[in-house]
């Protein structure tokens, strides 16, 4: 090797001199650029990839809490004959994990929780997220604060999902015949159901449109059983998680097969204020379209008051900060 050869090679440095031997070995004449293009592409698709795993945790969390619910059933079947209670202590137990985690991840916080009644029947009305965590948080603090189960409806789709049975049945979710909400609101229970439903996860997006369509069943299951309808949202719910129902061949897929296949994107550690609304008492002159109309308007206040029109994921990480709201 010359001695100008030698020179340069000091001048590359150890990094610069294998750089040269794999591109002397392997016949590459421009490695460098394939080592900034690779660079490039990890830069740009890391960020991509992590926006649709944090979702998944979300679905492993779930999974670790039905786990949980399996041991506990084999550690107390032998107690099942002698007590009313027997998920009492499950319930508490992944309702403060969940409370944890929401506290954690979103910086959760409820207000105006002292609107849910300590006893008697309540029906909460909701909007939908892409994925409803805030509901599950929601949930979490109804159990430890107000000593309460809060029955809800979900889509029938969930049912479907292998494992969840145990799951549904412990925190009383049904799929919701009218008969059935009735039934539970008579009895006493508190019951939640989000009218936009699965329409409103997948297709409503940053500007927060209620997807409720002529809705009316969740009126007529109040009027049914005198109970009052408490609305409820949750601040920045959509900036946590947004889902890609609005493409077009995911909308397809819904409205033909009525599969919610889009998927779902974000995790992102935005905060999260959960925002009840006054009740709305029972009215036997109302109607359920009434009803339905105000409730609506009632939910849509609440969004209109405290949620900044479109949602934008910086400034709802940038909440997690300060405490100020929107103004009123």
């Amino acid at each position: 090797m010359s001695d100008g050869v030698e020179s340069s090679m000091a001048d590359l440095g150890s990094a610069g001199y294998l750089s040269y031997l794999l591109e002397e070995w392997a016949g590459l004449d421009n490695l460098q650029g394939y080592l900034s293009y690779l660079d490039y592409l990890l830069w740009v698709f890391t960020p991509l990839a992590v926006v649709f795993i944090l979702p998944l945790f979300i679905v492993l969390f779930l999974y670790l809490s039905i786990l949980f619910l399996h041991v506990y059933k084999r550690k107390n079947e032998l107690r099942e004959a002698y007590s009313y209670n027997l998920w009492d202590g499950a319930r508490k137990t992944l309702a403060t994990l969940w409370d944890g985690h929401g506290s954690i991840w979103h910086g959760y916080e409820i207000h105006g929780l002292e609107k849910i009644p300590d006893e008697g029947p309540a029906l909460i009305v909701y909007y939908h997220g892409a994925i409803p965590i805030d509901y599950y948080y929601f949930l979490a603090k109804v159990i430890l604060h107000k000593g309460r189960t809060c029955h809800s409806v979900a889509d029938h789709f969930l049912f479907k999902v292998p494992g969840f049975r145990l799951l549904l049945e412990v925190f009383s979710v049904f799929h919701g015949p009218r008969e059935e909400c009735v039934r539970a609101l008579r009895s006493g229970h508190l019951l939640a159901i989000s009218p936009g439903g699965v329409r409103e996860a997948l297709f409503s997006d940053e500007t927060y449109p209620l997807l409720w369509g002529r809705r009316q069943g969740f009126a007529h299951v109040a009027i049914e059983s005198r109970a009052p309808i408490i609305p409820m949202f949750t601040q920045n719910v959509r900036e946590g998680f947004r889902s890609l129902g609005n493409l077009r061949l995911f909308h397809w897929v819904y409205e033909r097969f009525r599969l919610p296949v889009a998927p779902v994107y974000g995790g992102f550690p935005v905060k999260f204020r959960t925002y009840l609304g006054d009740p709305i008492p029972y009215d036997p002159n109302v109607t359920a379209a009434e009803l339905a109309d105000k409730a609506q308007h009632a939910v849509q206040s609440l969004i209109d008051q405290h949620q900044k029109i479109p949602g934008n994921v910086l400034r709802a990480l940038l909440e997690r900060f300060h405490t100020r709201h929107k103004e009123e």
